[in-house]
């Protein structure tokens, strides 16, 4: 089943600005989506549409084929939505923000007791529960926003930039928690602009810009599309004027050689031939990040093609 459909789905403002142009992406129950794309591109629009805050101009949206149009509550039940910016009662205590929600939901008392002890436990908020949301830090105002969206155990989450603005230990603890919601079934969504962060943990990825789907496909396949990727040893020795036989080599300035290994070619090859020149590697990692590099190829080409 799909998690999350849409069909052509278009919006245009007021202003006259075309937002979206008829953008068709399927989600599939339990998968692990990145949707990513440019500032303006019009992620914020679709999340928006897909969760009832925004209007659409057109098109189809089903949420575990439930449409929105005829079904909106049955498909509104399933979405839990951690939206960009923070949009908490900053007055209101911790525990009682995620009470509240539950109860939006229809969740009685009890349960909703034991939900929000297990989500405040699990996201490292139970000693902050009697404290207000104005005495947390960013990091933990974001991850009280995802125990308020999870209390009702939504079947879809939809994440909206969650870990702008958090420090790298609260982000890699984020990732396990997600990894761990989505391993036992829960449905994500997440757009970020840390594009490491969906390469580590989305296995599908849409990329939106202007307003289009310009890629839609396993995260693997799209990965795959990259014709050369560069890497950066750094060696036991220093090795100016060093050149290895097939593989483009530049040395660095602080002394780190950078290897281009293309299409067709392998790491086992470059070390084979830096084994015959008798030179060892003491650590190896990518110049860029490879989602990176592909979503600004992807990017350029899709203007091109625009200007054309």
């Amino acid at each position: 089943m799909h998690a999350l459909t849409l069909k052509n789905l278009t919006k245009t403002y007021d202003n006259g600005n075309q937002a979206l142009k008829g953008i068709d992406v399927s989600v599939e129950e339990g998968e692990f989506c990145a949707l990513l794309g440019p500032n303006g591109a019009g992620k914020t629009t679709a999340i928006g549409i897909i969760s009832s805050l925004v209007n659409k101009s057109g098109g189809e949206v089903e949420i575990f084929g439930h449409s929105i149009d005829a079904e909106l509550e049955a498909a509104k039940a399933c979405i839990g939505l951690v939206p960009q910016e923070v949009n908490l009662n900053l007055w209101e205590r911790v525990e009682n923000i995620v009470l509240n929600q539950a109860g939006y939901y229809g969740l009685n008392r009890r349960l909703a007791a034991e939900r929000t002890e297990k989500y405040l436990k699990e996201l490292r908020l139970w000693d902050r529960r009697k404290d207000t949301a104005r005495s947390l830090s960013g990091g933990m105002k974001r991850r009280l926003m995802i125990a308020r969206a999870l209390v009702h155990e939504p079947r879809l989450l939809i994440l909206d930039e969650p870990t702008a603005g958090v420090d790298i230990e609260i982000r890699r603890s984020m990732w396990e928690f997600l990894r761990t919601i989505n391993e036992a079934g829960t449905t994500i969504i997440l757009t970020t602009h840390y594009l490491e962060e969906a390469e580590s943990l989305c296995r599908h990825v849409a990329i939106i810009d202007e307003g289009r789907i310009i890629e839609d496909a396993p995260m693997s396949k799209v990965l795959r599309k990259l014709q050369r990727e560069v890497f950066v040893l750094t060696l036991a020795e220093p090795a100016a004027g060093l050149q290895l036989d097939g593989f483009e080599v530049s040395v660095r300035d602080d002394g780190d050689v950078e290897v281009a290994i293309g299409a067709g070619q392998t790491l086992n090859e470059m070390f084979a031939r830096l084994n015959e020149k008798d030179v060892t590697v003491v650590s190896l990692r990518n110049k860029a990040n490879r989602l990176e590099e592909l979503f600004m190829r992807l990017v350029d080409k899709n203007d091109t093609g625009a200007a054309a």
